[in-house]
């Protein structure tokens, strides 16, 4: 009898569990590996939605939950978040012994996991190593993985030299492209009035989902960026406004009470919604107008879909973008101005239809996947520093 792989794959965030669903997917359908699902972080809180049932409704069978949100977003609070993490999964590698564990990208939840597995001798396989976001403590977590880290999939050429630049080995370093992209094609889309019903509003002559998340490595405060947004909004008639509420990040409980108080007085516009789940919310993406925040998804996703993003702030500052992305300062004015270009700017709207993805035309999944089923593990965890 043949002994399947294990891949354990850990989320903690809705986003990346809508990044890493085909590669899911595809470790579960494949006969030669086994899919072992670790649940935390905001998946399991009430106060982000229990977004964990999302990921049960898909069909997936959850191997361990393991709980490490507090209740307070400070410094210390996450400090402690990350140390309760790296406490239950001490345990949870010695109970599952998975063959290699899998993380995408950045999130604090998963510096503790990647922490375990190195001392467990446990492989990690890393996505979307290699990129920048200047405006965020995601930056040094993310390049921290990639060094934990021992298998690579990139999603531009860019990030795959980035990569390896760390000292990490050129054989081991994979540019398949973003896996979410898969997504857009293999999604079964909600109709524009499904989609209305979903999220309890009806859309205007224009739309757009906002999200909008702190910029951790930021002096300023974050109430005072997104009380300009919020104003630059307000000017704008006829537009619906879908919010999407931040993560577990530092102070991002006080966007989420703006968030709430703005559509309280704006329910004739307005709705917000802690996840739309992967389906909802790239069924969102066809109906919209552009995405605005400072989330990756309005540089990654959004341009796959032929609409404009408009990215405020430092949060994203360094990631690669298509010519559909219009980067603006935090300042209302600034705000304004990028909206009315991407709601109203007739070159503009039909360039960002025509617009390349810089993140690929997908396929990722099912190349990360072949990767993990034939790749040998022997060894590999005695990395080798690659110099220049």
């Amino acid at each position: 009898m043949t002994v399947r792989r294990k891949i354990c794959v850990v989320t903690g965030s809705r986003a990346e569990y809508g990044h890493l669903y085909w590669v899911m997917k595809g470790i579960e359908e494949d006969a030669a590996l086994e899919l072992q699902l670790v649940i935390t972080g905001m998946h399991l809180s009430p106060e982000f939605g229990l977004t964990y049932q999302e990921i049960e409704n898909d069909g997936f069978v959850i191997s361990k939950k393991l709980e490490t949100t507090m209740s307070s977003d400070t410094p210390p609070g996450i400090v402690k978040s990350m140390g309760i993490g790296l406490i239950g999964f001490a345990d949870v590698f010695e109970e599952l012994r998975p063959d290699i564990v899998i993380l995408l990208g950045d999130r604090f939840e998963l510096l503790p996991v990647a922490s375990a597995a190195l001392i467990s001798k446990i492989p990690i396989g890393h996505i979307h190593g290699g990129e920048i976001t200047a405006g965020a403590f995601d930056e040094g977590i993310r390049h921290a993985i990639t060094k934990l880290a021992h298998l690579h999939f990139v999603s531009t050429e860019e990030y795959r030299r980035r990569v390896i630049q760390l000292g990490e080995r050129p054989e081991y370093v994979f540019n398949f492209g973003a896996p979410c992209i898969d997504n857009v094609a293999n999604t079964e889309f909600l109709s524009r009035s499904q989609f209305e019903a979903f999220i309890g509003l009806k859309l205007m002559g224009k739309s757009l989902i906002v999200t909008y998340h702190p910029a951790t490595l930021e002096a300023s405060n974050p109430r005072d960026e997104f009380n300009e947004l919020l104003g630059a909004i307000d000017e704008l008639e006829n537009v619906s406004i879908i919010f999407t509420k931040t993560n577990a990040d530092t102070n991002g409980r006080q966007i989420n009470e703006m968030i709430d108080s703005y559509v309280m007085e704006n329910v004739e516009k307005s709705v917000s919604v802690f996840s739309l789940g992967k389906q909802a919310y790239l069924s969102g993406l066809k109906f919209v107008d552009g995405v605005v925040g400072n989330s990756s998804s309005g540089v990654i996703e959004a341009p796959s879909f032929g609409i404009g993003t408009v990215n405020i702030g430092n949060r994203q500052e360094g990631r690669v973008r298509s010519s559909s992305v219009i980067d603006c300062r935090t300042d209302r004015g600034a705000i304004l101005r990028a909206l009315e270009t991407l709601l109203f700017d007739p070159e503009y709207r039909k360039k960002t239809r025509n617009t390349e993805n810089p993140y690929g035309s997908g396929g990722a999944s099912d190349k990360i996947v072949e990767i993990l089923r034939n790749t040998s593990l022997k060894e590999i965890v005695k990395k080798q520093f690659y110099d220049l």
